[in-house]
């Protein structure tokens, strides 16, 4: 049930996406098998006590982005087995050396969903009060009469008008801002891949966010490898992605 979820909630997050790149497996050994899945390309690695399934969470990464993939996990052993996401690794292969590349994980994304809202709740907070100084200046204003004299008035009705409808403004921008905190919080609980020990047969799986490959500069494929270790299992994935048509 976990696994269809997280795929409902990468299609859903796929569409949100600048297009830019794709990715492609290659099987590193006779028990890997790169295939499509559904339009999308994905790779099967198997080993002894356990089967990782992965493919990208969306059908275009974006541009110089993070690569996000959909992982799925099952423990073929009769023992339980744990998963951790501190023994995931990437590497990038790029002009005959190797570099690391981050796997970015949900405590890592937890953070900088906070601080975004921060940031946000900053916003709101500038917003809010410019409206309700508005609000204050409003009830003011000033006359001419016909032999030319000038002068100001105050309005109680029109300021109390304004302040009523600052306030609802200000209601409604601070709920949405709340209330998009909570559904971002909400979606990383639920889709991030985290530690997790797998029961004999059982499947568990999340997306994997992993820290951008580097662009070398002449616009050819940038390859690199993630390998997920699984108990005593590990499993090496071979990644190439490239712009599209490329």
């Amino acid at each position: 049930m976990r696994i269809l979820i997280v795929v409902a909630v990468c299609a859903t997050l796929a569409g949100c996406m600048t297009a830019g790149e794709t990715v492609s497996f290659k099987a590193s050994n006779p028990q890997q098998q790169a295939l499509m899945r559904d339009g999308q390309p994905a790779l099967v690695s198997r080993q002894k006590s356990s089967i990782v399934l992965v493919r990208p969470a969306s059908r275009q990464l974006q541009a110089n982005g993070r690569p996000v993939f959909v992982v799925g996990i099952n423990n073929l052993s009769r023992q339980p087995v744990d998963f951790r996401v501190a023994q995931v690794e990437a590497v990038q292969h790029a002009a005959g050396s190797d570099f690391e590349m981050k796997i970015v994980t949900y405590e890592m994304l937890v953070q900088e969903e906070k601080n975004r809202q921060v940031a946000a709740a900053l916003l709101t907070g500038l917003a809010a009060g410019a409206n309700s100084y508005s609000a204050s200046r409003a009830g003011y204003g000033s006359y001419t009469t016909p032999s030319g004299r000038t002068g100001t008035f105050y309005s109680p009705t029109a300021a109390a008008v304004a302040q009523g409808n600052a306030a609802a403004q200000n209601d409604v921008m601070i709920a949405a801002t709340v209330e998009t905190g909570q559904r971002n919080m909400a979606v990383l609980e639920q889709s991030v891949i985290k530690d997790n020990t797998l029961m004999p047969g059982e499947w568990y799986g999340g997306q994997l966010h992993v820290a951008p490959p580097t662009d070398q500069g002449d616009g050819g494929p940038k390859s690199y490898t993630i390998v997920i270790t699984v108990g005593t299992d590990r499993h090496v994935i071979d990644v190439s992605q490239a712009r599209t048509g490329v």
